[in-house]
């Protein structure tokens, strides 16, 4: 079997003939084997216009005659665009060869085939692969990467690690590296300090000399440790490289038939080199088993999970903590941001953990959910918060306002252009953001405002999972958590609650039949049928807003400190801001502007003004004086805590 390179016969070939000359030269030794060569054309598209010069014939034409006639024995690969773009517009090289499809192989046969390929890599990079991580690299490849395809990118991944791995022996341990960074900032800081006479960075100066000569010391254990153990393994690595070359020259020794030669470096140089390679691995052993160990030579599974989450974006620890864990504390994680809405978080959360137990189908996305409810009961914040739960960052969230593709042309926004228009190439808003983030929550905010034609394109994502941009490339939604809000219902919401005495729990039900009711009268019943779950919101009732209050204070909180300035709030106060911001009709948001307009507007004012500085206390109460509740007045106060210790003690917070 004998590989032909196209690019080496091209080039050089000066003038007009060389080329073909050295063609038929190849081809002619080929016959003359009487079919004991099998030639192998890789990427055989290029032999189709190969070496066509004015007045001169391409490699393609050369072949067909003999391949016609049976003389030659070749097989060429190439993929299926490659092959339809040139292979299938020359009818008479096509027929000449028969075609074989060859498909990826399954998770199983990829870790068949690394098994094979292990001692080659463990050779080429002098490092140790653990079957675990040949399983790992198989079966993450297959489920997180999505465009590329199998054995291909589990070797990849195989061959990233352990270059990975070998860098890390061959340089600094990360453990002495960022003990090095930390003293070479903390000498900056030092240096920057030594001009300054206050009381303030005089102590820090003081501090700063103890933190470094902790680190110094701590730098000159790290690294004897690091010598000692290159030491061992730098031996034990010119050991093998010394066995890998006696082997060599014992095989060329046995074909020449130098069998004195042979036996002398099989039975003396050879059982030498084996006593003293393991002599060495003990040693090692015994070093690493003192606990005094800075390096690794074997990949594990957590280094092929670190590539991966490399190459895909997702977050490393989703990969390493149990989904278990994850999912049992859903719920508590949701309603630390959204307050309320428990039908809706457990909904939420028990289509998360059916998905996650397997018991879903793995051809459509994680889940897909439509929140109905009125405006500003925490709809979207639902989704922000299942993002940053689930792909532990907000950027996972994919937001799509509905209310930008109210025109029918709009569709093509989110898939791309068709050919021959403007923006083809750039392809479509949302296909082209899950291609670059296969894992994210995608929101389609305001979904009734859509024209029903983006419809169309939902309803693949919904059933299939996947969605053909303009470009003819697929793109894998199934690893994605589909939200779609809407404020259909939401004025029947709003009266159903006002006119009814009994608990919000007991009408729940009843609500979601009709509001389901009113979103099957707006969208297609095939549409419908694709979604998951329909959750709806309820307003927020007056205790509910005050939860909001803190929460928002909290935030509030969280900056100042940033400006160093130390902000308590009472319960009254908590209670007189969501009075002024509790409106059934508007839910949350209305709070978030009377916190601005009686909070930060007039802290702001303080710090303009100077009289709040950095170090400073502040309290936000509420005016409750007799005076004021008969005149039904609650005031809010925001003064300064002269002694920010003993005023703190009669703060909640």
């Amino acid at each position: 079997l004998i590989s032909l390179d196209m690019g080496s016969l091209l080039a050089g070939a000066k003038y007009r003939g060389d080329f073909e000359e050295r063609l038929k030269a190849v081809l002619k030794e080929v016959t003359a084997s009487n079919g004991q060569i099998i030639m192998f054309m890789d990427e055989i598209h290029t032999v189709v216009g190969a070496g066509a010069t004015s007045g001169a014939m391409d490699a393609g034409n050369l072949l067909k005659p003999m391949l016609g006639r049976g003389e030659l024995r070749c097989i060429g690969a190439t993929t299926l665009n490659e092959y339809r773009k040139y292979i299938e517009k020359d009818p008479a090289l096509e027929r000449r060869f028969q075609q074989v499809f060859c498909s990826q192989p399954s998770v199983e046969d990829t870790i068949s085939i690394l098994r094979g390929l292990r001692e080659r890599y463990e050779l080429h990079h002098g490092v140790k692969i653990s079957d675990s991580a040949l399983v790992s690299a198989a079966v993450l490849a297959d489920r997180y990467i999505t465009e590329r395809f199998l054995p291909d990118k589990a070797i990849d991944l195989v061959d990233e690690a352990a270059a990975k791995l070998k860098m890390e022996i061959t340089s600094k341990p990360t453990e002495l590296d960022e003990i090095d960074r930390a003293i070479l900032k903390l000498e900056m800081e030092k240096l920057s300090l030594k001009n300054d006479t206050d009381k303030a960075s005089k102590e820090r100066l003081s501090k700063l000399e103890n933190d470094l000569s902790l680190l110094k010391q701590k730098q000159k254990e790290l690294a004897e440790q690091w010598d000692n153990e290159k030491v061992f393994m730098t031996r034990i690595r010119s050991i093998k490289e010394e066995i890998d070359r006696v082997n060599l020259e014992m095989e060329a020794a046995e074909r020449d038939y130098d069998l004195n030669r042979a036996a002398e470096l099989k039975y003396g140089t050879l059982m030498s080199l084996q006593r003293q390679l393991e002599e060495a691995e003990k040693n090692l052993t015994d070093f690493r088993n003192s606990g005094k160990s800075l390096l690794r030579e074997e990949v594990i599974d957590l280094d092929i999970t670190e590539i991966v989450s490399k190459w895909t974006g997702i977050p490393l620890s989703n990969l390493q903590q149990t989904e278990r864990e994850k999912l049992v504390l859903l719920e508590q994680v949701l309603h630390k941001r959204v307050v309320g809405q428990d039908m809706a978080v457990k909904s939420v959360a028990d289509a998360i953990r059916r998905s996650r137990a397997g018991l879903s189908d793995p051809n459509r996305p994680i889940a897909s959910f439509m929140f109905m409810g009125p405006t500003g009961v925490g709809k979207t914040e639902l989704a922000k918060a299942l993002a940053g739960y689930l792909f532990n960052t907000e950027n996972a969230l994919v937001r799509i306002d509905m209310s930008e593709y109210m025109e029918k042309h709009a569709v093509s926004r989110l898939v791309g252009a068709p050919p021959g228009y403007v923006g083809y190439e750039e392809g479509g808003q949302l296909t082209e953001v899950v291609r670059r983030r296969p894992y994210s929550v995608v929101l389609f905010d305001e979904i009734e405002k859509a024209h029903h034609d983006v419809f169309n394109i939902l309803l693949q994502l919904l059933d299939d999972g996947r969605i053909t941009d303009s470009q003819g490339r697929t793109v894998s939604f199934t690893n994605c958590v589909v939200i779609m809000t809407s404020n259909i219902g939401s004025h029947y919401i709003l009266e159903t609650l006002r006119s009814t005495q009994d608990d919000k729990t007991a009408v729940y039900d009843q609500m979601k039949r009709q509001v389901v009711e009113l979103a099957r009268q707006t969208f297609r019943p095939e549409f419908m049928n694709r979604i998951d779950e329909y959750i709806v919101f309820q307003p927020l009732d007056s205790e509910q807003i005050s939860k909001i209050v803190e929460l928002q204070m909290e935030r509030v909180k969280n900056r100042l400190k940033q400006k160093k300035i130390d902000l308590h709030y009472t319960e009254e106060a908590v209670k007189h801001l969501g009075v002024l911001g509790f409106d059934p009709n508007f839910g949350a948001r209305p709070v978030k502007r009377v916190i601005q307009r009686l909070v930060e507007n007039e802290i702001a004012m303080g710090v303009l003004r100077g009289d709040l500085k950095e170090e400073d206390s502040i309290i936000v109460d509420a005016d409750v004086t007799p005076s004021a509740k008969e005149r039904s007045l609650n005031r809010l106060l925001i003064k300064k805590l002269d002694n920010p210790v003993a005023d703190a003690m009669v703060v909640n917070h």
